[in-house]
């Protein structure tokens, strides 16, 4: 069973109806209990940095996630929820995210070429830096659904692809047991749900 922590920030029941439509059973949960039954988690995100990781904190999943992090449990951040795994965001001022990856969450603007839209919305093509079985249903260059203002940094040796919006920007991340997309895979088509899929399937000897 798939956890999808409900800490009042996320597009929840989107992620749940992908993970039914592959089979899986999802539930979108608050319930320590629940969440610690789980054999996998989901940790959802839209919206300001701030105030997500201020939601986690107060309801107690901060330290839960990293608890079931340190026990070896599969996790994957799903855009917000990706940036949230890493040790700080610089979205507004400096922000304290959980830790699980090292590096941190900056600017587009930094980086992207003046002109380029901002938040980065739409699709846009995978490239992948390393391999990695969250991607073994797909091929270079599928495309995926996009939308964000910010990107992880300081991160190279999590990233396992890029995607270019003006300059390349860090589409996924893994650090054994804990992965990330900065793309929405519940808004993805196909190639989303094969991501899902194979995040089921995923196994801590990989």
């Amino acid at each position: 069973m798939i956890a999808i922590i409900d800490y009042g920030v996320g597009n929840l029941f989107s992620l749940a109806s992908s993970f039914s439509a592959i089979g899986a059973e999802a539930i979108v949960t608050a319930n320590p209990a629940v969440i610690r039954a789980a054999d996998r988690l989901i940790l959802p995100g839209v919206g300001a940095f701030e105030d997500a990781a201020r939601k986690l904190r107060e309801s107690g999943m901060a330290d839960l996630v990293k608890e079931e992090a340190a026990s070896g449990k599969p996790i994957m951040g799903i855009c917000l929820g990706m940036q949230m795994l890493f040790e700080k965001s610089f979205e507004y001022g400096e922000h304290e995210g959980l830790g699980l990856i090292k590096g941190s969450v900056r600017p587009i603007a930094d980086v992207i070429p003046q002109g380029l839209k901002i938040p980065h919305i739409g699709w846009n093509a995978l490239r992948f830096t390393r391999p990695h079985s969250l991607f073994k249903y797909l091929k270079e260059g599928d495309f995926v659904y996009f939308v964000h203002s910010f990107y992880a940094a300081d991160c190279n040796d999590a990233v396992i692809a890029t995607s270019e919006y003006g300059a390349p920007l860090t589409a996924a991340v893994a650090n054994g047991n804990v992965m990330g997309c900065q793309f929405h895979p519940e808004k993805s088509g196909d190639v989303g749900l094969s991501i899902l899929r194979a995040f089921c399937e995923w196994e801590v000897a990989q």
